[in-house]
């Protein structure tokens, strides 16, 4: 497609926006995998920008549906990649950069509400990667036991510090920073507890007396808060050692603990609340019984009225 070539100068649309780009990183909210999906597929559109040489404030819907026709993988990715190249040019319209958004009535993928791409693990693939992790090392298993027993997001687990690890009423619990910046308290089981309190080299005795800002739960042998990028590793290379094919990721053990969660018998509404989810439908998205018409609602008022 022949788009037609912008005046673009003689630098690169980061190096000549840089300013206008991070003052939009710092409007966005939130932190953790979104915030760095954004600020990655911005990068990536100014240099597609730079081959075609356009400049970021002279293009037009055009010029943006030429990138679309290039954006590859799932109909998710390129759905939150069209939304941040938007996000970016609706902050530049408030900003006063641009007069319109070019990217405003760009067409995304449909995403179906049902639907999530990532990959849930069966039972027996859960308690081989504990398996694993445990043979690995106390930091591997105390990771991989919190994510798979708790649900919680990588970063959720990674920004947690050990003044946040205590009691509440008789339960063990994290307090972590949700997505979108809110603080909850969260139920750790069991297993997850024995596999928390081993890392750390606690009896729980002493949890909760601490006062301050506490050290990260979990670091390198540095002491330094381990990255995301590299726990992500580390989940894939155990999922390798535990003989489990395909795409596993951190995210793996969230869908899993809630595919289990609702085949075990918790409810939508406790695993949305466990989950953090404000959104019924992502919830909805884990419960592999949906379609099961043994269990339509319909018997169920049928028996009570008969």
């Amino acid at each position: 497609m022949n788009l037609g070539t912008l005046s673009s100068g003689t630098t690169d649309n980061v190096t000549r926006h840089g300013h206008i780009l991070a003052a939009w990183e710092l409007s966005l909210p939130g932190s953790g995998h979104t915030l760095r999906a954004y600020r990655r597929t911005l990068r990536e559109f100014c240099g597609w920008l730079d081959d075609h040489g356009f400049d970021l404030f002279s293009v037009q819907r055009v010029h943006v549906d030429g990138w679309r026709q290039e954006v590859t993988g799932a109909s998710a990715s390129a759905a939150q990649r069209i939304a941040a190249v938007s996000s970016f040019y609706r902050y530049a319209v408030s900003y006063g950069a641009i007069v319109t958004n070019p990217a405003e009535l760009v067409e995304r993928p449909t995403i179906s509400a049902d639907h999530s791409g990532t990959q849930s693990l069966s039972r027996d693939q859960a308690r081989a990667l504990l398996g694993a992790a445990r043979a690995n090392g106390p930091r591997s298993h105390a990771l991989v036991s919190l994510l798979l027993f708790t649900g919680l997001r990588l970063s959720e687990a990674l920004n947690a510090d050990t003044t946040d690890y205590g009691h509440d009423g008789g339960h063990r619990t994290l307090t972590v920073q949700r997505k979108g910046g809110d603080l909850a308290k969260v139920a750790v089981p069991a297993p997850a507890v024995e596999a928390l309190d081993a890392y750390l080299g606690t009896t729980g005795q002493e949890l909760g007396t601490v006062t301050g800002t506490g050290r990260p739960i979990f670091t390198t042998i540095t002491g330094k808060r381990w990255a995301a990028s590299e726990a992500f590793r580390t989940v894939q290379r155990l999922a390798h050692a535990a003989g489990i094919k395909g795409e596993i990721s951190p995210h793996s053990l969230r869908h899993t603990f809630a595919t289990i969660a609702l085949e075990a018998g918790a409810t939508l509404h406790d695993l949305q609340d466990a989950l953090g989810q404000t959104d019924p439908r992502a919830t909805r998205r884990y419960d592999r019984a949906r379609n099961n018409l043994t269990i339509s609602a319909g018997y169920h008022v049928a028996r009570a009225l008969n």
